[in-house]
């Protein structure tokens, strides 16, 4: 294939599926910018990485692994751990959903460990089963579940349900 097919090919899948990427990073990482840069970052390594990207029969989770592997490799970085995070507030609101809800469940997603956010965000959010979570995490279907057992009770424990309009009230 000449380079500026593969060019093309390459740069319609990135314009295709970059919001869909930006999310998931989002909710990896909890920080917009943050999330631009591992895309950035994902973006560049499918690049590099096309001729093997575009052979595989389900890209879009090719892609997805490629995401997983590089926030979870940039959290064992020690720039990493040099960094420090402000519990300040996301840059934009959900529209259409109760704010305070979706303020907590950011947060508490936020508190979680690397593996348990991801292992959260792609079995709920990604809405993959086990197995499908597991090749994307590069780990064994126990972890999986063990990942996304601790970070469900996790969540439990910290994010509590408001009273409706109604019960407060009353």
């Amino acid at each position: 294939m000449a380079k500026q097919t593969r060019d093309e090919e390459f740069t319609g899948y990135v314009a295709s599926r970059s919001g869909w990427l930006r999310k998931v990073a989002y909710l990896l990482c909890g920080d917009w910018h943050r999330a631009d840069d591992l895309v950035q970052e994902t973006i560049t390594k499918l690049y590099v990485n096309w001729a093997r990207a575009r052979r595989v029969e389900n890209r879009d989770g090719y892609a997805r692994r490629v995401l997983v592997n590089t926030f979870l490799g940039e959290q064992r970085t020690a720039w990493w751990r040099r960094t420090v995070r402000t519990d300040g507030e996301p840059d934009t609101a959900a529209v259409g959903l109760d704010l305070d809800t979706s303020l907590d469940l950011r947060r508490a997603l936020a508190a979680l460990p690397p593996r348990q956010r991801a292992a959260v965000v792609l079995r709920y959010y990604c809405d993959l089963s086990i197995d499908q979570a597991a090749e994307a995490m590069d780990c064994s279907p126990g972890t999986v579940k063990s990942q996304s057992s601790r970070a469900l009770e996790a969540l439990r424990r910290t994010v509590v349900p408001y009273p409706s309009v109604a019960e407060r009230t009353s």
